[in-house]
């Protein structure tokens, strides 16, 4: 990950709200969450949270796609680890203290109503 890359992720992620949502992504998995339980999970104004979710995919942490008429938002999971791996290539008097394995979700959630 480029330093220009960590710096974009890092300040979506400087705010309480996008920090939540990013979050409640990361949990559900790669399957994602419609808009609309995302904002009902996390009881935000659905017109605040497209704010919040363009300023996440814009940094590259989150995926919409659509389906049906509702827009289903996904963590990116291999942003997030580049993440991590940029923050922490240096630590440890030189040795990568990295996790040995790339996050992932532990389980599938099964899908949540739109």
């Amino acid at each position: 990950m480029e330093k220009t890359d960590a710096v974009a992720a890092l300040a979506a992620l400087a705010q309480d709200n996008r920090l939540d949502v990013f979050r409640l992504l990361v949990q559900t998995g790669p399957d994602g969450m419609p808009a609309g339980a995302v904002a009902d999970a996390l009881g935000l104004a659905p017109n605040t949270l497209t704010f919040h979710f363009d300023r996440l995919r814009m940094a590259g942490l989150v995926t919409a796609r659509r389906d049906g008429r509702s827009i289903i938002y996904a963590a990116r999971f291999d942003t997030m680890n580049a993440l991590v791996g940029f923050l922490t290539e240096n630590c440890c008097g030189g040795v990568s203290c990295t996790p040995a394995v790339a996050c992932k979700p532990a389980r599938k959630r099964s899908k949540i109503p739109a």
